[in-house]
């Protein structure tokens, strides 16, 4: 008996696409396993075709001991029927079925066998990836991120419900042979796509079932789902019927849910590229197979191409296809409902409110410009189409077009007139005919492609959209014409139009004609003898090495060998606030400190990606280029609150002023899980990183026997002065206090905020690290602020900060209820607005307790957070204000703000006295006399030198 036995079908009526080489590449997967013991058993049906029968005989004649090959019954024609007669062949402990073109990892057999073993298991699962598409990549579903998370063993499949609720065990799975016997598993012989079904079956048959973060099986094909659909329903069906049986509702629900986002809406997704007759071909199938309700908890979108889906709509759901892939774009004459919702058209009256449509207006929304007819008229392109506008957008004024052309990734464009506009109730009917041939003049280089849009004007406001269409709109040879590039015919003779991938009408300029053909073959020859590839690869050798030049490791190098020597210049002085993303926090104000005094100091300012925002009087200069080195590099202090680069040194007579951006609760540092498990070096580079600190500014004791102690910084490098940053939130409670909160600062003019409204400021913490690139990660913001504006938008405004490595995913809301103010420069400014704040756990509760005005502390995650990140303290104990799990008891307790205001005041005054004890509100006089002036810059000593990243 054999360890394992993989099953492999091959020819089944309802197999889909199979042949000999998806065959032969499922058996070479078994073949090279890790496990020896394992054998492929190759299934053939009576029905198979020649090359796909030879195929089979050479695998098993080439490898007799590990390929057996098995010829049914002839009355088995279906793949359920060929995959039990291998079942019933199988002699393996443990077996596995495979659909041809599926490949096993070289581990997969050992790691499910080890599994099993282990754990006594009767199934083992792992992970799978299917082939997309688009571009045949590998790609894992989403959802198998969460499921195999961690290898674990449950009792029952009910303990891991997305086994069940998504397809997850169509494929990457084993069944102890004897257990498999033991409960009569079959595959349904008169069903396509039984894997569906059967996988759930075992797993509710069996019992204990264990899964393994490995990777099991890659090139699972996915599902023609428009030529599929019925057979895919009805496997769905008796899934949800398994799971009836078994008494979940609640888990069939989740099924119902996960097939609507799993199958019907990547179906409709497709809808641009199928021909019109597939289209309605399966818009017809769904009709008729769809007869269960779409269900509710869906996001809008899927809602509506589901429903019209399930009514046979197919022009509806090629519209709601387009939607799919750009959500901001209006698609549909949406129409108010009962209540104020918005619906998505008067057919089809699915809620879509949170989209936002009712709050966009002409010329800011995206409109969805659906081309109807192209065609060639006399030498002409004609195009005819229709632009959605619902009634609340249309403006009270005619309509005027014109059609552009513009060269892609150029500033060339070309623009048409548009004779024909109608404004029919909900859209706009508009017809053009563009002479092409004799106005449209490339150069025929790098101007091949031309991108089509509309520009419709009414009353001196513009919209501008792309011409959507279906791929089989534009076919034939019929629509071409003449080009006349101006570099001659030899640079092209035609124009095509087409579709692109984005399923937008563009023109491309093709080589028809022999002339134009014979040159493009030579340019090409040119371009790909052999003289031309080693002169390309002499180019990107080139390439690489300039690359290198401009590399962050070799300007580091380069600037420790060789600018660290050049002279300090004096009274020069760097300023950079995260990073450089910021002109703000206590660089700043230490900064205007500085110009205040009126101190002959000459201030650079590092700037990450834009200087917008910057200080006009100071020297710019943008974070690692080498203007950047070499002001580092000559000036006399380093004024930052979150570190210069670590790999750069400090000059010795260079004094480094490190302000900080907040007080702790969570673990910083070298008291850090994350730090206390790197290795030796990476350490050591933090160490050294921190011993450049000449001055590091604290707030409190707490900050000493904190972040003082976790960077092990001495006590002479500490000024008890407080954050200057914060003098400003001082002043404003003294101003506050004395005058009032009228006048509101001028930022709230600024930002459109009515007076009569209270502003709430929701600043999350960091939870991640930065995207790839270096750019900021968007995330999605643990707080509903739709559900806020539409419960508090009466009478709050609320702004929104992400962290600055962070940028937030926000909705649209309704104008002056949701404001965006991530990129504002300074958030003190931001503080002295709010009436309250709402955070998690950043440091910003710390400075906001200054101004003595509520804080909600909204921590959902608050004990995960702190088992895993680590706390200097309790923060339900020590909080300056309630702290909430759920939206609910935030919303409870901003609804009775007076209430939970005079309940905490208390508590807020002891926070502020512990935790801001030297913010007194001259913290940045202080440090401009104890650090520019001569006598505190000579205090710097040549041991900064010594462990300055070396």
């Amino acid at each position: 008996m054999t360890d394992f036995s993989c099953v492999i079908t091959a020819g089944g009526e309802n197999g889909g696409s199979e042949g000999p080489d998806a065959l032969r590449a499922s058996v070479a997967s078994v073949l090279g396993q890790s496990l020896r013991g394992s054998e492929a058993v190759v299934v053939l049906a009576a029905r198979a075709d020649g090359p796909t029968r030879t195929a089979a005989r050479a695998l098993a004649d080439s490898s007799p001991d590990r390929v057996r090959l098995i010829h049914p019954d002839p009355a088995a024609r279906t793949t359920g029927a060929l995959r039990n007669a291998g079942l019933d062949a199988a002699t393996g402990r443990y077996v596995l079925v495979l659909t041809p073109g599926e490949r096993l990892h070289r581990h997969a057999c050992r790691n499910l066998w080890q599994a099993g073993e282990r754990s006594r298991a009767d199934l083992v699962a792992g992970r799978w990836t299917r082939t997309t598409e688009e571009g045949g990549k590998e790609q894992e579903p989403p959802w198998q991120g969460e499921l195999y998370a961690r290898s674990r063993t449950v009792a029952r499949f009910s303990d891991a419900p997305q086994l069940v609720a998504r397809d997850a065990l169509v494929t990457g799975f084993c069944l102890r042979r004897e257990a498999a016997r033991r409960h009569g598993l079959r595959y349904e012989e008169d069903l396509a796509h039984g894997e569906i079904l059967f996988g759930p079956l075992a797993a509710a048959a069996v019992g204990r079932i264990t899964l393994v973060r490995r990777l099991i099986v890659t090139g699972r094909a996915v599902p023609d789902r428009a030529r599929d659909l019925a057979a895919l329903v009805e496997a769905h069906r008796r899934v949800a019927a398994t799971l009836d049986a078994h008494g979940l509702p609640e888990l069939k629900e989740e099924r119902e849910r996960a097939f609507v986002r799993d199958h019907l809406v990547p179906l409709a997704r497709s809808f641009p590229r199928l021909p019109a007759a597939r289209r309605t071909r399966a818009a017809a199938t769904a009709a008729r197979v769809l007869t269960a309700p779409v269900p509710q908890e869906l996001p809008p979108l899927e809602r509506v191409a589901a429903t019209l889906l399930a009514r046979g709509d197919a022009e509806g759901v090629l519209t709601a296809a387009y939607a799919l892939s750009r959500p901001a774009t209006v698609c549909a004459p949406v129409a108010a409902g009962e209540g104020g919702r918005m619906e998505w058209d008067e057919q089809c009256p699915v809620d879509v409110t949170e989209l936002g449509h009712q709050y966009r207006q002409f010329g800011g929304a995206r409109l969805m410009n659906r081309l109807t007819r192209c065609t060639a008229e006399e030498g002409r392109l004609l195009l005819e189409g229709r632009l959605v506008l619902p009634p609340h957008l249309t403006p009270d004024a005619p309509f005027t077009a014109t059609l552009e052309f513009r060269a892609r990734g150029g500033a060339r464009a070309v623009a048409f007139p548009v004779d024909d506009v109608r404004h029919d109730g909900n859209g706009v009917t508009w017809g053009a005919r563009a002479d092409v041939s004799r106005l449209l003049r490339p150069v025929g280089v790098r101007d091949t492609a031309w991108d089509a849009r509309l520009i419709v004007e009414a009353g001196g406001v513009r919209s501008v959209s792309d011409l959507f269409g279906p791929q089989d709109l534009v076919e034939g040879a019929a629509v071409r014409f003449a080009a006349r590039p101006r570099l001659g015919q030899l640079a092209g003779d035609t124009w095509e139009p087409y579709i692109t991938l984005k399923d937008h009408l563009a023109l491309r300029l093709t080589a028809r004609r022999r002339p134009a053909r014979t040159t493009r073959r030579l340019v090409r020859y040119a371009t790909h003898f052999r003289p031309a590839r080693k002169a390309k690869l002499l180019a990107r050798a080139l390439r690489k090495r300039l690359d290198r030049y401009r590399s962050r490791g070799f300007k580091a190098t380069t600037y420790n060998t060789w600018l660290i020597r050049l002279p300090v210049r004096r009274g020069s002085v760097v300023f950079e606030s995260h990073m450089g993303r910021c002109y703000g926090d206590s660089p700043r104000a230490l900064h205007e400190e500085i110009r205040r005094q009126g101190l002959k100091l000459r201030a650079t300012w590092s700037y990450d990606t834009s200087p917008a925002g910057f200080p006009a009087d100071a020297r710019l200069v943008r974070r690692w280029s080498w203007r950047y080195l070499w002001a580092l590099a000559r000036a006399e202090f380093w004024v930052d609150n979150q570190g210069f680069p670590q790999h750069l040194r400090k000059p010795a007579r260079t004094t480094y002023l490190q302000t900080w951006h907040g007080s702790a609760y969570k673990r910083m540092g070298f008291d850090e899980t994350r730090v206390r498990l790197q290795n030796a070096p990476q350490r050591e580079r933090l160490q050294q990183a921190v011993h450049r600190f000449d001055h590091f500014l604290v707030r409190s004791e707490h900050d000493v026997a904190t972040l003082a102690r976790a960077y092990r910084l001495p006590e002479d490098r500490l000024l008890r002065t407080g954050y200057p940053r914060n003098d400003a939130l001082v002043a404003e409670r003294t101003r506050t206090e004395t005058e009032g909160r009228l006048p509101r600062p001028p930022l709230a003019g600024a930002l459109g905020i009515d007076d009569h409204k209270k502003v709430v400021l929701y600043a999350p913490t960091f939870r991640g690290g930065p995207a790839a690139g270096g750019k900021q990660a968007r995330r999605r913001l643990l707080l509903d602020v739709r559900e806020f504006a539409e419960r508090f938008g009466d009478s709050y405004t609320l702004l929104v900060r992400a962290h600055y490595l962070e940028a937030a995913r926000l909705p649209l809301c309704p104008p002056g209820t949701v404001i965006d103010v991530s990129r504002h420069h300074d958030v003190s400014e931001l503080l002295a607005l709010a009436d309250v704040l709402v955070t998690d756990y950043s440091s910003i509760m710390f400075d906001f307790a200054l101004l003595d005005r509520p804080v909600l502390l909204y921590a959902p995650d608050l004990d995960t957070y702190a088992t895993e990140r680590g706390s200097y303290f309790d923060l339900r104990e020590k909080a300056p204000g309630p702290v909430t799990e759920t939206q609910e008891e935030l919303f409870g307790q901003l609804a009775e703000l007076k209430k939970s205001d005079i309940r905490h005041a208390s508590h807020r005054a002891a926070f502020t006295a512990e935790f801001g004890a030297y913010d007194r509100g001259d913290a940045a006089r202080q440090v401009v006399a104890a650090v520019f002036s001569r006598q505190g810059a000579s205090r710097t000593t040549d041991h900064h030198d010594r462990g300055a990243g070396r």
